[in-house]
């Protein structure tokens, strides 16, 4: 791993950083472009199987190994958790919210992998930071459903308070299933086991788009090429290289370095709303997005200052290691 920190291209980690900081803040636009003409359920079972097949082709041709139940069980398993139901409540709720204040809300899933991270509890839930970054998190989520729940309500709309809640419990998901594939999945191959998280999820959208009745009403001729255009960028920037880029950064820099992404992708989302979209964005919704990435700041605070102790005393033991400094116990055994 310090091999591959030592041999990266500085030039490629700036890619990098920019495809996930723009690309994965732009997606949320391209999703409510897409769904316009295409229903939720059969977008993300096209979307998520022919990234997942893509990919999966790619892998083949480079020669790795697919068919191994027990880096698959893990990878179906999560792909469900992230992509079916995390992904899928950001596709479902655009259809009655504005693509940024989904943004806003999804940037909220740092507070959840704390939450739901129970073996590292004793850790996060020791530190001032985290629990101030929860508090004000949580602060942040509430300010944001309390104000669209009154306008829903105030209209009769009860489908956007639905929304935020399904959204509330997407974010959880993603949380929970990234967790569950950091601390089960077997895999050497982030790349298999993407193809297959992705696929799982293409899969299970299929049943779901009947179940919800949407072809009933679908045609493919209908679609306008803008639409078609939109899937196209979630396949291929959203999916394939948002994702990959993702991955990679994961292996050559700190984690929370990479997790700065949660900074600036509502922001981009924000936006490409009020530019394109013609979407509006309120006061309070604006104090929410600060809090919430507030939040993100504290928590991520934390876990940067518990990773630098951690290398400084990673550092000071190889040191002593490697200098053979004897101890009074050492002395006197010899």
């Amino acid at each position: 791993m310090s091999d591959v920190k030592r041999n990266a291209s500085p030039l490629l980690v700036v890619i990098a950083f920019a495809t996930v900081y723009l690309v994965w803040g732009s997606t949320y636009f391209f999703i409510q472009r897409a769904i316009a003409h295409i229903p939720p359920f059969i977008l993300g079972a096209i979307r998520f199987l022919i990234a997942g097949g893509l990919l999966l082709g790619w892998c083949a041709i480079k020669g790795e190994k697919l068919f191994n139940w027990a880096d698959i069980k893990p990878a179906l398993i999560s792909g469900l958790l992230m992509l079916f139901v995390g992904n899928g409540a950001v596709i479902w709720a655009e259809q009655s919210l504005a693509s940024s204040l989904v943004a806003v809300l999804v940037s909220s899933a740092p507070i959840w992998f704390v939450v739901l991270d129970k073996p590292k509890w004793k850790e996060n839930l020791t530190s001032s930071s985290t629990i101030l970054g929860l508090i004000v998190g949580f602060i942040g989520v509430i300010l944001l459903f309390s104000e669209q729940a009154s306008k829903a309500l105030g209209t009769g709309n009860g489908i956007q308070v639905i929304g935020l809640i399904v959204l509330i419990i997407g974010a959880m998901a993603w949380a929970g299933g990234s967790l569950y594939s950091k601390y089960n999945s077997k895999s050497t191959s982030a790349m298999v086991n993407t193809a297959w998280q992705m696929l799982a999820a293409g899969v299970v959208f299929v049943p779901s788009s009947f179940i919800n009745n949407e072809w009933s009403t679908f045609h493919f001729a209908s679609v306008t090429t803008g639409s078609w255009l939109s899937v196209l960028y979630l396949i291929t920037m959203g999916s394939l290289a948002g994702f990959s880029a993702y991955v990679w950064l994961l292996q050559v820099r700190p984690a929370t370095q990479v997790s700065t992404y949660a900074y600036v992708n509502p922001v981009v989302a924000v936006l490409l709303g009020l530019l394109f979209a013609g979407e509006h964005i309120t006061f309070l919704q604006i104090t929410g997005l600060a809090v919430i990435l507030l939040s993100v700041l504290l928590i991520n605070l934390a876990k940067y200052r518990s990773g630098k102790k951690s290398l400084a005393n990673d550092s000071s033991s190889s040191s002593i290691k490697d200098n053979k400094v004897i101890t009074p116990r050492q002395k006197a055994v010899i």
